[in-house]
């Protein structure tokens, strides 16, 4: 990932401001839909054609992701460790997300979309955090 592409997504060439704004997008992207599958997880997953439970196990999942990421976020200097956790279970998220319509759930054709697309969010944001975290030799290890 070229840091020409980082620095203007991020409309910053500090690599510790890069990393910061992508974590809280992180955050600000994943607060409504934990609200969403924990509020309406019946009327949601009869549109998705997903097991409400599994909505509510997702959305308390990712109530406490987002607590986690918002943590990180509010640190002046992120640990890099922290970072990496951060970009693993995304990338598990994604990968779960992508091999969960084959595997055990039998979604609608609207589920499957919206499946596949809230799998490639997290994805991109771990490649995000990965270049951020490449380009700052200064953030904490």
């Amino acid at each position: 990932m070229s840091a020409t592409f980082l620095t203007g997504i991020a409309r910053t060439t500090e690599p510790l401001t890069m990393l910061r704004r992508f974590l809280a997008v992180d955050a600000v992207v994943t607060a409504p839909t934990a609200a969403v599958y924990l509020a309406a997880s019946g009327p949601v997953g009869r549109l998705l054609g997903v097991d409400p439970d599994v909505l509510l196990g997702s959305g308390a999942f990712l109530v406490l992701f987002t607590i986690g990421v918002a943590l990180i976020v509010a640190r002046r200097e992120p640990p890099a460790g922290a970072v990496k956790v951060v970009i693993e279970v995304n990338l598990a998220w994604t990968a779960l997300s992508l091999a969960a319509p084959f595997l055990w759930l039998d979604p609608s054709a609207v589920g499957t979309v919206w499946i596949v697309l809230q799998a490639l969010v997290p994805a991109g944001l771990a490649g995000l955090y990965w270049g951020a975290l490449r380009a700052g030799s200064g953030i904490r290890r």
